[in-house]
């Protein structure tokens, strides 16, 4: 395999690319100078030296200079209201509903969807640290305000509701022994609907109308 099937391989794994796209993004770095092709090096290396990983919702965030922290601007923000959590697929995700404002609760990234059929589901997903998370979010003197609502905030697509399903069976004793209820977002979102894609308003209506 050469260079450029190399390459080609390494963006097909980006999502939603495909082979010709992948292809074509190899023949476009190719058509560049030397300096934009090293520029995007540095980057790419300033982007692992410069990001870290929460240790509370597990989105990416960049650390600023100085600072050592394990928890994103989002979690240790004390204005982010405590009673509710919503889990949701990837960072992205994440990004869309928190740039909407239309949401004011902590988060949880699972880390994928689960698969229609597969085996080992817990090893795709992050359902030992929910399980955790939510454990840790009840009533304390640090967090006056516990957990009362988890939202379920998935894709609308089989798979998408297939990780609603098993989500709800892997946490409905443990909330139902705290009190805490368990919602998905209403039909604000059309059918095969990714969740990062929403606008708004459709966001909006999501939220209002989850069940």
């Amino acid at each position: 395999m050469d260079t450029i099937e190399k390459l080609t391989e390494i963006f097909k794994d980006f999502p939603g690319i495909g082979e010709r796209q992948a292809k074509r993004f190899v023949y476009f770095l190719m058509s560049r100078n030397p300096a934009y092709i090293e520029n995007i090096l540095l980057l790419v290396k300033d982007l692992k030296k410069e990001i870290s990983q929460c240790n509370e919702c597990f989105r990416f965030f960049i650390v600023r200079q100085g600072l050592t922290t394990k928890v994103c601007d989002i979690c240790s923000n004390p204005n982010v209201g405590t009673s509710t959590l919503m889990i949701i697929e990837k960072d992205s995700d994440l990004e869309s509903v928190h740039k909407s404002n239309l949401y004011h609760g902590k988060y949880f990234i699972l880390g994928g969807l689960v698969p229609i059929v597969e085996k080992n589901t817990n090893s795709r997903i992050r359902i030992k640290e929910l399980l955790e998370k939510i454990k840790k979010s009840q009533t304390t003197e640090a967090r006056p305000q516990g957990l009362n609502e988890i939202i379920l905030a998935f894709s609308l697509s089989p798979q998408g509701d297939h990780t609603d399903f098993y989500i709800r069976s892997q946490i409905k004793d443990l909330c139902v022994s705290l009190n805490i209820k368990i919602s998905s977002l209403g039909r604000g979102l059309s059918t095969g609907t990714e969740l990062e894609y929403s606008d708004n308003d459709t966001l909006k209506n999501a939220l209002k109308n989850r069940q």
